[in-house]
């Protein structure tokens, strides 16, 4: 029922969500373009997919149903999988949601044109300690919601 799908190339958080997922018997997949190392876990399933831009947001918003848990940064990718009733974190725990997705949405739009206007970067801040906490934390929550929903419900698949 509860899968959880991990946008793999740049991802900070792989080993953390290898850990919870283990932890409750989930299956995870890390979907990339290549070069990643393998898990010897059982539950967690490599997606190696084809180059390009999008390929590995493809698969993932073609595979990802409702309750299952998406891990990305990629904002675009968030709004795919929240339309198909998945549940979305980005790598420092910041859940997407239906209510914040067009703010997201517009925000880098907004800042890939100052980047364009200027010729300057923008920085995201750095990835730290107290982002791998709350990401734990955030990740653990959204499993047991899931896991409550469904209960509630059954399986909407």
């Amino acid at each position: 029922m509860l899968e959880i799908y991990v946008d793999g190339d740049a991802c900070p958080v792989k080993p953390e969500v290898e850990r919870v997922a283990g932890r409750h018997g989930l299956v995870v997949h890390i979907v990339s373009n290549g070069g990643l190392r393998p898990s010897r876990n059982p539950l967690i399933r490599h997606v190696t997919v084809a180059e390009g831009a999008d390929a590995a947001d493809d698969w993932i918003a073609e595979q990802i149903g409702e309750g299952d848990i998406a891990v990305t940064a990629d904002i675009p990718l968030a709004s795919r999988c929240l339309k198909r009733g998945a549940r979305v974190l980005g790598p420092t725990g910041k859940p997407f949601t239906e209510d914040g997705i067009g703010m997201a949405l517009g925000m880098r739009d907004l800042q890939r044109h100052l980047r364009e206007a200027t010729g300057r970067q923008t920085y995201n801040s750095g990835f730290a300690a107290k982002d791998r906490s709350r990401f734990l934390a955030t990740l653990e929550e959204e499993i047991q919601s899931v896991r409550r929903t469904f209960a509630r419900q059954g399986p909407q698949r």
